[in-house]
């Protein structure tokens, strides 16, 4: 099972999973050891083959440091924050993160897209 850490030390995934905004971007850090990547990535195409039949799934996308990284990153796009938590805290997905590599290590955290004039649009 991995292991889950918070990204902020400050605003944990719990504190977040209260808050009723969205749409949200899950941001999933993962690190694992080399020789566990391939169980790393069986488990995570099985965590979201759960999670695309969720309501409120839109997307996910997963990438992977490069130079022979083991560092990767998931993006998923949710329509808010309840139908996040709601998948999240599913008994089924609860039994299905078990099923990750032991030492994999999982660093999840809710954003929320930002609109920067010139830059980028919310």
């Amino acid at each position: 099972m991995a292991r889950i850490k918070e990204l902020d030390t400050i605003v944990t995934l719990a504190d977040q999973m209260q808050t009723e905004e969205g749409p949200v971007v899950l941001i999933n850090l993962f690190t694992v050891d080399a020789e566990d990547e391939k169980a790393l990535l069986r488990a995570w195409a099985h965590d979201v083959d759960f999670m695309k039949s969720q309501p409120g799934y839109i997307s996910t996308q997963l990438h992977q440091g490069i130079a022979g990284s083991s560092t990767f990153v998931n993006y998923a796009i949710w329509q808010n924050v309840q139908s996040f938590r709601d998948a999240f805290t599913h008994p089924e997905f609860q039994r299905r993160i078990a099923d990750c590599p032991a030492s994999a290590v999982a660093r999840p955290h809710l954003l929320r897209k930002l609109a920067v004039e010139n830059h980028c649009v919310a």
